[in-house]
């Protein structure tokens, strides 16, 4: 979901005022990038309102429905290890258009498919078209934006938050009508996108350096990098836990479940750009980090509690995983692109490869779990998970210790 965090340094703070009266005066180019950004993120949480209408129309169990997001992860994590390769020969706006296409074409077969195993192959393929366009936004935004890096990186993480949030959203409101809708609304705005982009994006520079497959798996190899993506595998098993079994027990239709996700989407898109920050300069990213990481074990532990006992509980407490979960987003982000030597898209690509892998596990395993053990055993999984990330980056600290901000 962070991409390749750009080859610059975040803006310093004497320049800060300056970025952030400068944030609404950008280039047609910019907000066509920023606003196929928002389409594009918005494909991560678009199914979860209609999980449970997929699964009643295409006579599948909650785990074959969940395999929609295991397959478009599971692609996404290794099309990491390519998407530097490709951009770094043939530009950032071609690899952008590359990934539209890509989305528009999946997209629209997945409107199309007759049974789960054909939707899940599709969104296999929507997977690739994302992960080659969210991995090249930023850097592509940051080349052609006025006010400097850290105005680029509050337009992309903007973005990113208002996708989140409004995928659940438009998922309802499509879905709610017809299961299929939100597939093609979905083509219909990247297909606009593309357009967009072709006619406003200016061609962009090839890098200097062209980066080789095998550079990603290289990073890996800073004890820091490997510590922050290990962690970051088992906290986005807990995150996608929440985001893909948590409907199955709702029992609410697509409107009530898009309703919820919206609130948790908007609480990920405020805490992971204004809170955040705040949290990470006052106590450092680690403690911030471990701290945010033992309140999330608790809420997965509450939603265990909750689970076939009390709806409303169990709303509460995914709208306060948002919150969390939005925290923990950008300090991981942050330590995986400052925590090593490699430059940001290497090492972005090596930490995004291992933590996606999280989410590409967790669906499938948790609507395992829900069938086979009960509602309330996927959730004390991810609780469990959360433990296994706490130790991980505890375990490690010392290697994170290069990273940490000036406490202020």
């Amino acid at each position: 979901m962070d991409g390749q965090l750009a080859d610059t340094l975040p803006a310093p703070q004497s320049t800060l005022e300056a970025e952030k009266a400068s944030f609404l005066k950008q280039p047609k180019a910019v907000w066509a990038t920023a606003l196929a950004a928002v389409f594009a993120f918005m494909g991560i949480g678009l199914v979860d309102p209609i999980l449970p209408a997929i699964a009643k129309n295409l006579d599948a169990s909650p785990s074959q429905v969940s395999l929609l997001f295991t397959s478009y992860f599971l692609i996404t994590a290794v099309a990491m290890l390519v998407t530097g390769f490709i951009s770094s020969r043939i530009g950032g706006k071609r690899t952008l258009l590359a990934g539209l296409a890509v989305i528009v074409v999946f997209a629209s077969l997945s409107g199309m498919s007759g049974s789960v195993g054909e939707l899940v192959g599709f969104r296999a393929g929507w997977g690739f078209g994302n992960a080659l366009f969210v991995a090249t936004a930023l850097a592509v935004i940051v080349g052609v934006a006025s006010g400097g890096a850290g105005t680029a990186i509050i337009l992309y993480e903007a973005a990113l938050g208002l996708g989140i949030s409004l995928g659940p959203l438009l998922g309802a409101l499509l879905g709610g009508w017809q299961w299929r809708a939100p597939f093609f609304g979905t083509a219909a705005l990247m297909a606009a996108a593309f357009i967009a982009l072709t006619v406003l994006l200016p061609k962009t520079p090839l890098p200097a350096r062209k980066i080789s497959l095998a550079d990603p798996l290289r990073a890996l190899g800073h004890k820091g990098l490997r510590t922050t993506a290990a962690s970051g595998l088992f906290y986005n098993y807990g995150f996608f836990t929440v985001l893909a079994f948590t409907p199955f027990i709702l029992g609410m239709d697509a409107y009530g479940i898009g309703g919820v996700f919206f609130g948790w989407g908007v609480a990920v898109a405020v805490f992971s750009v204004f809170v955040a920050p705040a949290l990470q300069n006052r106590f450092g990213a680690t403690k911030v980090l471990l701290g945010t990481l033992f309140l999330l074990m608790l809420d997965l532990a509450g939603l265990g509690l909750a689970a076939g006992h009390s709806v409303p509980a169990v709303v509460a407490l995914v709208v306060v995983s948002g919150a969390l979960l939005g925290v923990n987003n950008t300090i991981f982000t942050e330590l995986a692109m400052g925590v090593s030597d490699s430059p940001r898209p290497v090492a972005s690509a090596g930490y995004n490869f291992v933590r996606w892998m999280g989410g590409a596990l967790a669906p499938f395993a948790a609507a395992q779990l829900g069938e086979h053990f009960g509602p309330q055993v996927p959730f004390f999984a991810g609780a469990a998970a959360m433990i296994v990330a706490m130790a991980v980056a505890a375990g490690g600290r010392r290697y994170l210790a290069a990273h940490e901000p000036h406490v202020v």
